[in-house]
């Protein structure tokens, strides 16, 4: 039976076929035009799995979507991780299918038996070229999705199609009404495909029947011209390119429409949480999110904002509906509010059903049932026997008004046991140094939190959701 998830992007696909789907490079291209692609790819994936080395192109959205609506399961495999990496992931994944742009797959022609084809645009047919490996499925899974790797090399999780459907259509898929006609607001993704958050946002214009514009990766000219254009009434930042837009020379005049920021993924601070809304007049609404609940469990609303921001600044909201929260011991016993612990979670994406999930993050929730998350606790720089949280040093270094972003690890110390170390990277055209951001950090840090080295970069390594990549910071700070 073909599940609802299936249904719907057939369904939308099918429902306006000459109307403008996705607008790429300033050129629209329609549903038919999508619809096209994604029913020859998924008349070769079946029910079985298949790699895509995702870009943000419209021809790898067709095929995200031909996949699913066949009732495949996507392998998200990361190009941009370097053809070394890529050639030993595809090695080791034995793929019946494979699909790529005809560059990407040539690099990889001797690592694999799969059946390639070569998508270009939503103009071309695809190039396929026969392989030997026998089609094998992962029931009930729709995304093999890869983590953002933040602290090691990243893993795969399963997100499979009742998670997604659930986030996208709402608790009940099987009875979801499907849209009569396509939304008349445009939308922005410009969050990776690769990346569980850009995932999220394609399958969600889908299920509303929304028209929307890819955007390659977040350019700051490209994601303002697309916003003046389309007067979207909210718009998703990660902390990064939030920051990218407050820093900027964009006005509210460039917003005009937003009436809401969602931001996710990564911490943000409540300053510039703050600064951002003082200066475009816009509230920033954070989110608590993993890979492996396919979404989120916590954020804030609207009406939330209006009436508890000014009380409750710093937290990343209230569960969501039909998400339960509690913090707890390192014995798994529950704590009380306020009490910092371990956050467990029961997403309402997994099923009413779920048992108990631990994550790694250090939190508390609040009387009123606030979650503030604290930190890592798998990150956490224990030095001398005092306890420093990487978060609570990078947002107090991205405070300093030359700053653009930063990441804070904890590096080796022979008397200590571990000292806190950053990378900073500073906005276009300012100027610091190291014992500059040293003495900033003296009023706003405990001495112990205060890092015993800081480097300028001129770019800090990232994962493609954002965040700092911890692990290529360690390789860098071992070099030096």
């Amino acid at each position: 039976m073909t599940h609802p998830l299936s249904r719907r992007i057939t369904d939308v696909l099918d429902l306006s076929p000459e109307a403008p789907a996705l607008q790429f490079e300033d050129q629209w291209f329609t549903w038919a035009a999508l619809g096209t692609l994604a029913r020859r790819i998924g008349a070769l994936a079946g029910t079985g799995r298949v790699g895509i080395m995702l870009r943000n192109e419209p021809a790898h959205v067709a095929a995200l979507l031909g996949v699913l609506a066949a009732g495949g399961t996507v392998v998200v495999i990361n190009p941009a991780r370097g053809d070394d990496r890529t050639r030993a992931d595809i090695a080791a994944l034995h793929l019946p299918v494979l699909v790529g742009l005809p560059a990407d797959l040539e690099t990889l022609a001797s690592q694999t038996d799969a059946t390639t084809v070569a998508i270009t645009d939503l103009d071309t047919a695809p190039v396929i070229t026969a392989g030997s490996t026998p089609t094998d499925d992962r029931p009930g899974v729709a995304v093999w999705m890869l983590t953002s790797g933040t602290t090691g090399p990243p893993k795969r999780v399963d997100l499979t199609y009742d998670m997604l459907a659930r986030s996208v259509m709402g608790n009940d898929p099987e009875h979801a009404a499907a849209p009569t006609q396509l939304r008349r607001g445009v939308a922005i993704v410009n969050s990776p495909l690769v990346h569980v958050g850009g995932v999220f946002r394609i399958l969600l214009c889908i299920a509303e029947a929304r028209p929307f514009v890819l955007l390659r990766r977040f350019d700051l000219e490209q994601w303002a011209r697309a916003v003046r254009e389309h007067r979207p009434r909210a718009v998703s930042l990660v902390p990064a390119a939030l920051r990218m837009v407050l820093h900027s020379d964009l006005t509210r005049d460039d917003l005009a429409g937003v009436v809401a920021v969602t931001s996710g993924t990564a911490p943000l601070s409540a300053d510039d949480a703050d600064a951002f809304t003082e200066k475009f007049g816009i509230p920033v609404l954070t989110s608590y999110a993993a890979t492996e609940f396919g979404g989120g469990v916590a954020s804030w609303t609207l009406a939330d904002h209006q009436a508890h921001w000014h009380a409750k600044r710093g937290s990343v909201g209230r569960a969501n509906p039909g998400a339960r929260l509690r913090v707890v011991d390192d014995s798994g016993a529950p704590l009380g509010p306020d009490q910092p612990g371990l956050l467990e979670v029961q997403p309402p994406q997994l099923g009413p059903d779920t048992d108990w999930i631990r994550t790694t993050d250090l939190a508390r929730i609040d009387t009123d049932g606030f979650l503030w998350i604290l930190g890592r606790a798998d990150q956490a720089i224990i030095r001398g026997g005092f306890k420093v949280l990487p978060d609570d040093v990078r947002a107090a270094l991205e405070g300093h008004p030359a700053v653009a972003g930063a990441a804070v690890i904890g590096a080796p110390d022979p008397r200590l046991g571990e000292t806190p170390v950053a990378l900073v990277e500073l906005r276009d055209g300012a100027d610091t140094d190291a014992p500059a951001l040293s003495d900033y950090l003296g009023d706003r840090l405990a001495r112990y939190e205060i890092p015993t080295e800081i480097i300028i970069v001129d770019t800090i390594p990232r994962t493609p959701s954002g965040k700092p990549d911890l692990a290529a910071v360690r390789s860098y700070f071992a070099r030096a």
